[in-house]
């Protein structure tokens, strides 16, 4: 299929602000291991795109988003064809009011 894994501003965003506090919170190390560990395991995507579950707090929107969960995070994402490539649109904890999944900026 040749798709390529595209992480959108908002969920370098995210990530950036999940290493922030756990670096505050945790440490250093700790916030790199989490870090890295949701980047690959994005990288199931690319042989199984349609690996994770639909996100039904987001059926109301164009795209067919799915989810990947890792610890107390949700991978969101897409496959947009028309670009060839799979949209990693957030990373949610999970923690949160699920109500906050619809926000995008």
């Amino acid at each position: 299929m040749g798709l390529v894994i595209f992480w959108t501003n908002f969920a370098k965003n995210e990530l950036k602000n999940i290493y922030k506090y756990h670096q505050k919170f945790a440490s250093t190390s700790i916030a790199k291991k989490l870090v890295s560990e949701l980047a690959i395991q994005t990288k199931s995507l690319f042989n199984l795109p349609e690996i994770g579950q639909i996100e039904v707090l987001l059926k109301s929107k164009p795209q067919k988003f799915r989810y990947l969960i890792h610890k107390n995070y949700k991978i969101i994402y897409w496959t947009n064809i028309k670009k060839n490539r799979i949209e990693i649109v957030n990373i949610f904890d999970c923690r949160q009011n699920p109500i906050k999944i619809t926000r995008n900026k």
